[in-house]
């Protein structure tokens, strides 16, 4: 465990270096840049020191991964060879707020580390909504400073939050998602979105498109409304923690097939419903733990953390979140 967490800071360290380069060269094109976007996080939460920018409340688990042969089919990725996979998970509450209610209406987020022979990784990071709230890093950035909460009331201003939702269709779908779907009563009976496009390459090279998402084998469960009102602050870590301790917890990994037409490119856009489907394995969850000191604290879960038989598409908020992850991480490896 400590040769990988020593290896993973290393490594995650100077990629943040490079890619902080690279998302400069690339603001003319996206609008706004990497520090940009941390620096809005900052402002709109305030800042955490040594804490993550985003996401910035959760707790950590661990379990195993088996892949099925039907995806083995598909990707030549060693997470699916069948044999059990070591993952390191982390479970939070989207925005950078440590003191968020755990009822707060925002998506919940699944984050997985897979440590995969040869001391390779594969990352999957995924949110509870099924599809992403921007098309385009500008978007994200907006949506930050609409909803940085008024000084007067600690709450973001109505006014402010419809104006920016007027302005971006791209970020109507989750917002109403949101408003529709009471937050999960459990960590463990929430489904998990990969929101965007990757490809899978099997062993002659073929690429498919697809994406994922995780189902609990638990079922799906929501608060009430009674519970929305009644619920203490901080229960989901301890109800996590509490559950896995009377067996694991278990969520299927179901991949979609893309066609001809879907998009590759924008996760605020949904497939059609009528995709080929198929199992392409089963996460097991045996132990969890607070995040303060637990295995998943000083991991920087970058989706673009790929292993040989999964690649990225060229979806701009995907390529964007790397080097925004990596500028987060080195702040917080620097205990800013």
């Amino acid at each position: 465990m400590q040769r990988f967490q020593t290896r993973s800071v290393r490594r995650l360290f100077l990629l943040a270096l490079g890619l902080f380069a690279w998302s400069a060269a690339a603001s003319a094109q996206t609008a706004v840049n990497a520090t940009q976007v941390v620096d809005q996080l900052e402002n709109t939460f305030g800042v955490h020191a040594g804490e993550r920018r985003n996401h910035i409340k959760g707790v950590c688990a661990a379990g195993e991964f088996v892949g099925t042969k039907q995806a083995a089919t598909y990707s030549r990725s060693a997470l699916f060879s069948g044999k059990p996979v070591p993952v390191v998970a982390r479970f939070s509450i989207a925005g950078g707020d440590p003191n968020a209610p755990d009822t707060t209406p925002n998506a919940r987020g699944m984050a997985l580390e897979f440590r995969l022979p040869d001391d390779k990784l594969q990352h999957i990071t995924m949110i509870s909504t099924p599809m992403f709230g921007a098309a385009q890093p500008k978007t994200f950035f907006d949506n930050l400073v609409a909803t940085k909460p008024d000084p007067s009331t600690g709450k973001p201003d109505p006014k402010k939050v419809k104006a920016f939702l007027d302005s971006h269709p791209d970020a109507r779908a989750q917002s109403e998602f949101l408003t529709t779907h009471h937050p999960p009563v459990s960590f463990a009976n929430s489904a998990y979105f990969g929101v965007h496009t990757f490809k899978y390459i099997d062993k002659n090279n073929k690429t498919t498109l697809v994406r994922w998402r995780f189902v609990p084998q638990d079922g799906e469960k929501r608060l009430t409304d009674a519970q929305l009102r009644s619920m203490p602050r901080d229960f989901l870590a301890q109800e996590l923690i509490e559950r896995i301790k009377k067996g694991p917890v278990r969520w299927d990994m179901v991949v979609t097939i893309g066609q001809p037409g879907d998009t590759e490119t924008d996760p605020t856009v949904l497939w059609p419903e009528d995709r080929k489907e198929f199992k392409a394995g089963t996460l097991a969850l045996s132990s969890a733990m607070p995040q303060k000191g637990g295995a998943c604290e000083k991991i920087n879960y970058d989706p673009l953390v790929m292993a040989d038989g999964i690649a990225a598409t060229s979806d701009p908020i995907l390529t964007f979140r790397s080097p925004a992850y990596a500028v987060s991480f080195s702040r917080r490896l620097q205990g800013k």
